[in-house]
């Protein structure tokens, strides 16, 4: 009896399978971590080989560790951080080059010379996404660039392109593939058609025979060839924050969830139609469940938030692990003045500022460890207060009827209470965690387990969300406005820095 649904869940600091029962909760889970690699200062690597090795392995694991057979599972799902770019050998399946990471951000130059005189809206009417560092195309182009011979062995149809999800389901299948939502993060989709753009593709020197078929979110691709599941269906394939998205069940207009990892990500439901953002938002496809029309999101991506406790931790060793920090925040009562603004590799949504860098402003004799710590968290609610400023702006401008009565959020930084009552307070909104909060790895599996009939339809996915706490604004209005101007200024001093 097939009685799970499996996902993979390739992300930016490790790959995971967690095998889910059809109320959608967790019944085994594998995670293997991964190597940061950082060449150059703003360069971000990952091994692909690497990435597909501890892919294979969580696989099996989540299996044979948690008492699973094969043949229990009814179908895989694979979700992924959704940038990140490899190209590989068509007859070997060899990787030419290093992935290059989403946070990577040496195609600046690249970007603002494909924008030419008119700037880095030039595809953004097409594509939904502005000419930046973060998306795949620009990547792609560079490795063509860089790597000697590769431009003429894309264009003899020797190589292809990907992003993770589709170098693993290179590997699980042999299908050379992607979904409308991974693909429409590259800068070389039409978000309205979902096909390759060929004119964009030949503006940015993408030979079109190295790209993989777009398909739907949610439908069979094929059967796993080897290992532990061979014969079982790949059969949902969905960008990490889409996933997530789907499994939080935000299926109607309005619905809107945030997730806070590396960095946040947050987006909102606006149905079938393409919403072009005025206020440096991204247009994405959320998903497309087989031959159903495309349904699209607002998105506000932020670079750097759980990465910046991280670097509390890592690089100034303030802390020895994540967990501490919320201790070490609570023991001060407010962040003392002084405001993080982690602009590592420069500014996402909604302000797109390559040339920032990180500030520590309002600094005092009076500020210790604590209030530092403080500030690490808070910086994380006013950066997602300023996405969400954003999708109310663009919903008034489009007279859209969206409006937003609470969030829903997941990802490793929602077991922090400090942090979650600060984020309602500047938000003035509830937030409200899911009982399950593996909501990427899960929505994955909700597209994969649609596809094969495990579950009958979105219904099913509404009545198996439940909240776990919710936490209600209590922050007084005046407060919130002092702490928003100042976070403000602070974020202002980071302008100008790099060239």
């Amino acid at each position: 009896m097939r009685r799970y649904v499996a996902a993979i869940d390739q992300g930016t600091t490790s790959s995971r399978c967690i095998v889910f029962d059809r109320q959608g909760r967790v019944a085994g889970i594998s995670q293997r971590e991964h190597e940061q690699l950082f060449p150059r200062p703003g360069w971000v690597e990952h091994d692909p080989e690497t990435l597909w090795r501890n892919t294979a392995l969580v696989l099996g694991a989540a299996l044979s560790e948690n008492g699973i057979e094969a043949g229990e599972i009814a179908a895989v799902g694979v979700t992924n951080q959704r940038e990140t770019t490899v190209v590989w050998e068509r007859s070997t399946g060899a990787p030419i080059h290093n992935a290059i990471v989403w946070q990577d951000t040496r195609t600046d130059r690249l970007c603002t010379e494909l924008g030419g005189d008119i700037g880095s809206g030039r595809y953004q009417d097409r594509t939904g996404l502005p000419l930046s560092t973060y998306f795949s195309g620009p990547k792609l182009r560079w490795i063509l660039d860089h790597v000697d011979g590769a431009r003429e062995r894309a264009e003899a149809g020797e190589l292809c392109f990907g992003t993770i999800d589709s170098w693993v389901l290179w590997n699980l299948t042999g299908q050379h593939i992607t979904d409308v939502t991974n693909a429409s993060r590259t800068m070389l989709m039409d978000l309205r058609t979902q096909q390759w753009d060929e004119q964009i593709c030949a503006e940015f020197g993408v030979p079109m025979a190295m790209l993989p078929q777009i398909r739907s979110s949610s439908q069979v691709y094929a059967e796993i060839t080897s290992g532990p599941l061979a014969g079982v269906p790949v059969a949902g394939i969905l960008g990490d924050q889409q996933a997530a998205t789907f499994g939080q069940a935000c299926l109607s207009p309005g619905d809107a969830k945030n997730t806070y990892g590396t960095g946040n990500f947050m987006l909102l439901n606006t149905g079938t139609t393409p919403v072009v953002s005025k206020h440096g938002l991204l247009t994405t496809v959320c998903y497309r469940l087989g031959d159903e029309p495309a349904v699209y999101a607002l998105e506000g991506s932020i670079a750097v938030t759980g990465a910046l406790v991280q670097w509390f931790r890592d690089n100034l060793g303030i802390i020895s692990e994540a967990g501490e920090i919320e201790p070490l925040a609570r023991s001060v009562a407010d962040n003392g003045g002084a405001y993080i603004v982690p602009a590592f590799s420069g500014l996402f949504a909604p302000r797109w500022r390559p040339d920032a860098r990180g500030v520590i402003a309002g600094l005092t004799r009076f500020v210790n460890k604590g209030h530092l710590a403080r500030a690490v968290l808070e910086s994380t609610a006013y950066q997602t207060r300023e996405v969400m400023d954003a999708m109310r702006a663009d919903a008034e401008s489009e007279r859209l009827d969206l409006e937003l009565s609470e969030l829903k959020v997941d990802g490793g930084m929602v077991g922090n209470d400090l942090l979650m009552q600060f984020q309602a307070d500047i938000l003035d909104l509830p937030v409200v965690r899911p009982m399950v909060n593996e909501t990427t790895a899960l929505g994955a599996a909700y597209a994969a387990g649609l596809a094969v009939g495990y579950w009958s339809g979105t219904d099913d996915i509404r009545a198996n969300w439940s909240a776990d706490k919710t936490w209600q604004p209590a922050m007084p209005e005046p407060e919130r406005k002092s702490h928003i101007d100042a976070w403000n200024k602070a974020v202002e001093r980071t302008y100008h820095w790099a060239d």
